[in-house]
């Protein structure tokens, strides 16, 4: 895909993805093309009374509600630019009700963002042996986590590398097999709990990562609940998750305890429950707040529908959700206590 002004998408991505980002002054820059450029975002700061001229921190930038994307389609192009090419059209899994759409006009954006930010915690993907257990994902067409995964897998390219819906004998064989690389095995949180009660096992070259979700085919548990019968099952000392979503085109990592870390064009906010508008008290609970600057065609400023909690060093924990009547494959339901 190709947009009339080059410059813009080469000089924001390069600066996006490099370490060294001023995170303040990109995340300035991106509100004023979005709140230009997306109408659908404009009305929403309008609305509330914003506007971009006296917005003068990145704290200050209003977070459009999550829900939108189910209504509407979000994403932001100058009058001059144009999309070529079908681009990317994500769906998210929720199990009742509309369904969220993003609409990915710049899938480089999307690929670098997801390499890159695996890279700076994991490594090269050509470390890994990656197996993927993703029912209810990988039956779709239109999912970004797979999307993701199977991209990792191109780069990997280690020929075990591999899918699996319900396989679980050949999984089982395939993770006892001798292999030249640590195996990455990346799961839903539902699929993993089947396969841990049918192949309990000792794994110690590979790693389990959840991406949460039990889409209503198991009962709701805890993260930390989740950790301990997985680590039980395979004689892991810990856990990995990842933390994403459909309208996001950025992902944040745990490799212990559930503390989530982002990548450096991504930020976590903490907003008051009973106050949207207002963030919550250092250390306190409330719904999350994102910053994706790599989603800058879209809407990089997203009030979900998760709850958490943010440490001063700026990593996270997710606690539950906030609205319980949506349930989204994503994430998990229930709060620590």
């Amino acid at each position: 895909m190709k947009l009339i002004h080059p410059y813009r998408v080469h000089s924001l991505q390069s600066i996006i993805f490099s370490p060294e980002i001023d995170f303040e002054q990109k995340a300035l820059e991106v509100f004023r093309f979005q709140i230009a450029h997306c109408s659908l975002y404009r009305e929403y700061c309008q609305l509330l009374g914003v506007n971009s001229s006296d917005v003068k921190s990145s704290s200050e930038i209003p977070h459009l509600p999550i829900e939108l994307f189910k209504q509407h389609r979000i994403v932001s192009l100058s009058p001059g630019d144009v999309a070529h090419g079908p681009g990317l059209h994500f769906r998210s899994s929720g199990t009742g009700g509309p369904q969220s759409q993003h609409h990915v006009l710049n899938p480089s954006m999307y690929r670098t963002s997801f390499m890159t930010c695996f890279e700076q915690f994991y490594g090269p993907p050509s470390a890994y042996r990656i197996l993927a257990l993703l029912p209810g994902y990988l039956e779709r067409a239109d999912s970004s986590l797979v999307y993701m995964v199977r991209a990792l897998m191109e780069a990997s390219a280690h020929p075990d590398n591999g899918f699996y819906l319900n396989e679980f004998e050949a999984l089982n064989a395939l993770l006892q097999k001798p292999c030249d690389r640590h195996t990455l095995l990346i799961g839903v949180s539902f699929a993993l709990l089947d396969f841990a009660e049918r192949h309990p096992a000792h794994l110690p070259h590979t790693t389990i990562m959840e991406t949460g979700g039990m889409k209503g085919r198991r009962e709701e548990i805890t993260r930390g609940e989740l950790h301990q019968l997985l680590q039980a099952a395979f004689g892991l000392d810990g856990i990995h998750s990842e933390y994403g979503m459909t309208e996001l085109l950025s992902q944040a990592y745990a490799k212990k305890e559930g503390r989530f870390h982002c990548p450096p064009w991504m930020r976590i906010g903490i907003r008051e429950l009973n106050d949207p508008l207002s963030p919550a008290e250092e250390g306190r609970s409330g719904a999350i707040n994102v910053t994706d600057l790599a989603n800058m065609y879209s809407c990089s400023f997203i009030a979900t529908s998760d709850l958490g909690r943010r440490a001063v060093d700026g990593s996270f924990e997710v606690l539950g959700r906030v609205d319980y009547s949506d349930t989204r494959g994503c994430n998990l339901m229930v709060a620590e206590p």
